[in-house]
This record gives C-alpha cells, sequence and structure tokens, in this order.
C-alpha cells in the first residue's frame, strides 16, 4: 500500500480493500489486530464488516489527548469499540479498558509481544546487516542512538532536535550519534538538512529489526519519539529519553528508566548532558526492570485463543510484573 506522499484516507481505503479481499476468501474465525497504526484500525474495520470475531494485541494504551499521538490515539480507541477481545499489556491498560466500559472477562493481561520479540532477536556477538555497521570500531564508541518518526514531531520539533544534536557532538569530543532515518520524505530533508556530513554523526537508511535491535543494545542513551522502543530498552538497561510531551506508556516512566523531555532543544541538550556528566543519574536509569513483558506475552496469547475456542481445558495465567 505504499504511495508517495499518500494521505491517511488513502491508507485507510487501499487497506480496508486489500484486507477486505484477504477475509473474503480466507474466511478465518478471527482476526488478531496488533498495535494501533491505521492498517491495524482498517483490520479491524474490515472484520468487523464481515462479521468475525476481532482480538486486539496491545489493547488499551491511551494518552486521553486525541491528537498526540496522531492519529493512533483515535486509532485504538476506534480498535477497542469494535474488538471482541482484548489483549492488555500492563494492568494499566487494563484499567483504561474497564474506565470505557470493556466488560472485565473481554480483557487478558498477556504483557507485550514486542518484549519476545526483543529477546530472541538480541545477540551477545551479533554481526550488524548493515555494511557502515559492521565497522566494530563505531559500535564500540559512547553513542547516542536517535529515532524520530511521529506526524506531530515533523517539522520544527525534528528540526530542534537535530540542532540539539549539533551541539552536543561540539562539546563532547568522545560522542557520536547514530540516526536512522524514517523513510518519510519530510524527515529525511529535515534531518540531512542540519546533520548531513557533520563529524560523528552516522546517518543510516532504515534498519532491519535485528540490527536495530543489537544497536540498542550498544548504545548509551536513546533518544526517540517511537512507543515500542519505550518498551524495549528498559529491558536492555538502556536510558531512554523520549522526545515526547505525552506518552500512552506511563509503566516505565513511573519506574524511573523512561523520561519524557519534549522537543525543545535547550531541554534535550540539558537532558542529554545530565546522564552524560551525572553517573549516579545515569545509574538510576539503566536498572533492569520493565513493567511491559517477560518474553511470554505470545505463548498466553495463543493459549488463550485456544481455550476461547475449547481446544484446552485451562486458561494461561496473567501477566504480573516481578
Amino acid at each position: 500500500i505504499m504511495e508517495n506522499r499518500q494521505s491517511l484516507s488513502q491508507i485507510t481505503k487501499n487497506s480496508l480493500l486489500g484486507i477486505e479481499r484477504i477475509l473474503e476468501k480466507e474466511k478465518p474465525n478471527m482476526v488478531l489486530v496488533q498495535g494501533d497504526t491505521t492498517t491495524a484500525f482498517a483490520g479491524a474495520l474490515a472484520a468487523f464488516y464481515q462479521k468475525i470475531k476481532i482480538a486486539h494485541i496491545e489493547a488499551g494504551l491511551r494518552t486521553n489527548n486525541k491528537y498526540y499521538p496522531f492519529p493512533e490515539e483515535i486509532n485504538r480507541h476506534l480498535i477497542s469499540v469494535l474488538a471482541d477481545f482484548h489483549f492488555a499489556p500492563t494492568e494499566k491498560s487494563c484499567q483504561n479498558l474497564l474506565t470505557e466500559g470493556v466488560k472485565r472477562d473481554n480483557i487478558f493481561i498477556s504483557g507485550n509481544t514486542v518484549i519476545d520479540s526483543l529477546f530472541l532477536m538480541s545477540k551477545e556477538n551479533y554481526i550488524f546487516n548493515e555494511p557502515l555497521l559492521r565497522e566494530k570500531k563505531i559500535v564500540e564508541k559512547k553513542f547516542i542512538l536517535v529515532t524520530m518518526h511521529r506526524r506531530e514531531n515533523w517539522g520544527k520539533p525534528l528540526r530542534e532536535t537535530c540542532q540539539a544534536i549539533l551541539k552536543l557532538i561540539e562539546e563532547y569530543s568522545d560522542l557520536m550519534v547514530i540516526f536512522p532515518i524514517h523513510k518519510n520524505p519530510e524527515i529525511r530533508k529535515n534531518v540531512n538538512k542540519i546533520l548531513k556530513n557533520r563529524r560523528r554523526v552516522l546517518l543510516l537508511d532504515t534498519l532491519d529489526y535485528k540490527d536495530m535491535v543489537n544497536l540498542m543494545c550498544k548504545s548509551y542513551i536513546i533518544l526517540t519519539d517511537s512507543g515500542g522502543i519505550q518498551e524495549e530498552a528498559p529491558s536492555l538497561g538502556k536510558p531512554v529519553l523520549v522526545l515526547r510531551n505525552e506518552t500512552e506508556r506511563p509503566e516505565a516512566v513511573e519506574a524511573g528508566v523512561v523520561k519524557l523531555i519534549g522537543t525543545n532543544s535547550k531541554k534535550i541538550i540539558e537532558e542529554v548532558k545530565e546522564l552524560l556528566d551525572n553517573k549516579d543519574r545515569y545509574r538510576k536509569m539503566i536498572r533492569h526492570i520493565n513493567p511491559y513483558g517477560d518474553g511470554k506475552a505470545s505463548e498466553r496469547i495463543v493459549k488463550r485463543i485456544l481455550y476461547y475456542f475449547n481446544l484446552i481445558d485451562q486458561s494461561p495465567d496473567e501477566f504480573k510484573v516481578k
């Protein structure tokens, strides 16, 4: 469905029609919808139109600000209205659903499948697929990993972040920045304009998932607006500074391993310097605490579905933070 500069309406339409054809052909008993993307919403809507049961994985995440993140927050709400079963990753996401009137019997706290993937993909002696990362001298340096892709951060917020990166590189001669750039043309234009051909700034094309996970493992600090990375990095013991003002994943913020800092250039510099200069502050953020999962979410989800279809006798236990 990828087309140059397409609108959200075009993505929704193309996804809806494409998924409809698959559902008509395959006639599934249930459709699993993962996450909060526009394609996830289209998948749920297509299944609803066919009167097929819908199970939402990663259900119940909320900021309660319909434009932040945009359009994901409303996608989540709409999927929740359509879904028959809700696989909530945490107790807090379960409570969000209960507040909205979802019956507890239709909610199952599974943990998040992203942690399952993380454990599968992280390797101690990993060899990168990206040629520019195969050079050991690069990944053995102290580096900040940066990712930005959210629509609300296009334009000025992205430019402010890039300006902050420049100032940090100038001040810390032993510091490097690695920035895999999203494929969106607007993001690429802004990042390249400010950071291209700068010393100790490595701009990369979008990485495959294995490379990304193992690059996180080797990073010193992560700057990101990604929801997934907010969940993954705590398991790796990496401090995450979130380039957003609100998050639908408050659990790691409350645990002290993730911090919301926004996209103001001065604030970014201040927060990164605090971690670079204050060892006690850094140590407090690298505790291996992950409230989002234990690597067994997928197994729980499969067993719960089998139990629903009377294919096993006992429902699995829900995920609990240890």
